[in-house]
């Protein structure tokens, strides 16, 4: 009996802290509508040129929906999603890694680094990778510290 219980306790304490990523993912996450990228297929990046993806070839991931351009990059996200979900929740990197904060991005505007995609604002002649670039290591190691503050 007391090991049912167990059982059933360890259970529920799974379900939700499963609930509690997702919910978490869903409030940091650069998203509309629970859609990232804006629509745009993240395996695509690692092609070297983002491409939209269609909403009829979706995955959802911890609470997060993915659209991609074909069933082959469904597949190849579906087999390794940390692998292609943008650092940051999909948030500018660099404004990320400057002041912590959540700013918008230009889709097309991106780096892969270290086998991770990074997305960039860039709009009315302002274009942070370029700022990014210059500063890379020191951006990218406070991001990662601005992010992890983020999300726990």
């Amino acid at each position: 009996m007391r090991q049912g219980i167990a059982i059933a306790l360890v259970l529920i304490a799974h379900v939700s802290a499963h609930a509690q990523t997702e919910r978490l993912r869903a409030e940091h996450f650069n998203v509309k509508k629970s859609i990232a990228l804006q629509g745009y297929d993240p395996v695509s990046y690692f092609d070297g040129k983002p491409a939209e993806g269609q909403e009829s070839v979706s995955y959802t991931y911890k609470g997060i929906t993915y659209f991609f351009t074909g069933h082959v990059n469904l597949n190849k996200f579906k087999i390794s999603p940390d692998k292609y979900e943008p650092a940051y929740g999909g948030w500018c990197a660099y404004a990320m890694g400057e002041t912590g904060e959540k700013v918008k991005v230009d889709p097309e505007t991106f780096k892969i680094i270290d086998g991770k995609l990074y997305l960039f604002y860039n709009f009315w002649g302002n274009n942070t990778l370029e700022d990014w670039n210059k500063n890379q290591q020191k951006l990218k190691d406070a991001g990662d510290r601005n992010w992890k503050r983020i999300v726990q």
